[in-house]
């Protein structure tokens, strides 16, 4: 788009230029992100994925946390490490990345002007943690009405923790999550466990960019909107108590809380792995028909008539005896001849793949779920030689304003003179910013 300075010299966010010719469905909103390590990133990608202008501020010389978590390392053209960390490229495609230091006045200044024409702000400070900069949610609304300011916190803007910081793992830990992962106590292996992602952090993305969206339907919304933006208080403890789900549910119904059962399901049976001939498969069989299908391919009629196992409820009463007894069978054939064999009978079952087998997969391919982007051909030159850099597919598909992937995560800073020179600095003042050490 066309340089975007307005009369009186005020930052305007740039519209990106899509590769799509049906603009995103968050074209022309503007999105100033202040959040780094992954629960605010996450949320900010997905706005950006959809076709919002999203500018993240970094602190110069470091940047997000997550460039540096590496191991793995992203690779150069001669496949060796730099030093850029593969985790930060998993949140931030589609981003400009600005470097502003915000601990100075005159850094304070830039990111107000950045504020005045943004439509939503995303932070993930602690609680009170911007205010020393006059970059909290009051501050910033006093200068514009309309802005939208999610807080992305471990334990929310108030309640005894609210000053605590708070990590993915520790809410795992404190929510009961890890009470329910994991194989039983009583069998190797045992005990508490994590689940293999980040899984609140990005549950958290989620649910504050279904938040941001709500308040700008609010906001915006011809019959009924307000004009006026709100504040949205997101905290990871919050989404760990909510995604528990049917295991909150079900412990708020009878008092008894539920316990580790390692791929079993404690609504479900037979709901889990199984031993086959060459390793391990899945069953996920969620009704009585499906059962009694399994039944009869598996040569074993007799089970769906079995007075232990005629329903679903019954089947969980008596897993400790059906378990077994499919185990003896499941053993009988390889993983691939299973799933050939009941693919057609509409019973759920499929391989335990590892990441590498699961990108491998035909319908992932199919689907298009690996995504190389190319890095910004504008801006400051990327230092770490990487050209290009493959990613995750988004995974909303919307028929009319489907999500536009135009350029893989940005080098640190590597959009600072231009937003800069979007906001009417010229390159003296720019010079003089980047020697003072504000950018």
């Amino acid at each position: 788009s066309a340089l975007s300075i307005s009369a009186s010299g005020i930052f305007l966010f740039k519209t990106m230029n899509s590769t799509s010719a049906t603009p995103g469905a968050l074209a022309g909103i503007r999105v100033l992100d202040l959040s780094r390590v992954l629960a605010g990133p996450w949320c900010t990608q997905m706005l950006a994925d959809l076709g919002a202008d999203v500018v993240k501020v970094e602190r110069p010389g470091l940047g997000d946390d997550t460039r540096q978590w590496g191991p793995p390392f992203l690779k150069d053209a001669e496949g060796n490490d730099t030093t850029q960390a593969s985790y930060f490229t998993a949140c931030n495609r589609n981003k400009r990345s600005v470097t502003i230091d915000m601990a100075t006045p005159e850094g304070q200044a830039l990111i107000k002007q950045m504020a005045l024409q943004a439509d939503i702000v995303v932070e993930n400070f602690k609680v009170g943690g911007l205010k020393q900069y006059g970059l909290d949610h009051e501050s910033l609304r006093a200068l514009n009405p309309r802005l939208i300011y999610c807080s992305v916190t471990g334990f929310g803007q108030d309640g005894p923790y609210a000053e605590r910081a708070g990590y993915d793992l520790m809410v795992q830990a404190m929510t009961g999550m890890m009470s329910i992962t994991g194989r039983a106590d009583t069998e190797p292996g045992g005990g508490p466990l994590r689940v293999g992602v980040a899984v609140i952090d990005l549950f958290t993305g989620m649910y504050a960019s279904n938040a941001i969206l709500a308040a700008l339907h609010v906001r915006d919304n011809a019959a009924t909107g307000t004009g006026q933006g709100q504040h949205i208080d997101m905290a990871l403890l919050d989404v760990g108590m909510a995604v528990l789900a049917n295991q909150a549910a079900g412990f708020l119904a009878t008092g008894q809380a539920p316990g580790r059962m390692g791929n079993s399901h404690p609504s479900l049976a037979p709901y889990q792995d199984f031993p086959t001939q060459d390793g391990n498969m899945l069953l996920a069989i969620g009704n009585d028909g499906q059962f009694q299908r399994f039944c009869a391919a598996a040569g074993q009629p007799d089970w769906a008539v079995d007075a232990r196992f005629t329903t679903n409820t019954l089947r969980v009463q008596h897993r400790s005896e059906l378990i077994p007894m499919m185990e003896t069978v499941t053993r009988t054939r390889s993983t691939a001849a299973w799933i050939a064999l009941l693919e057609d009978k509409a019973v759920p079952c499929g391989p335990i793949n590892t990441i590498a087998q699961a990108f491998d997969d035909a319908q992932v391919q199919a689907r298009g779920l690996a995504v190389t982007l190319p890095r910004w051909k504008d801006g400051e030159a990327a230092t770490d030689k990487v050209q290009q850099i493959t990613g995750v597919a988004s995974p909303l598909r919307l028929s009319a304003t489907p999500p536009v992937l135009r350029n893989a995560p940005p080098a640190l800073g590597q959009h600072t003179d231009e937003v800069l020179r979007e906001m009417g600095l010229d390159a003296a003042r720019i010079a003089a910013l980047r020697a003072q050490g504000v950018v």
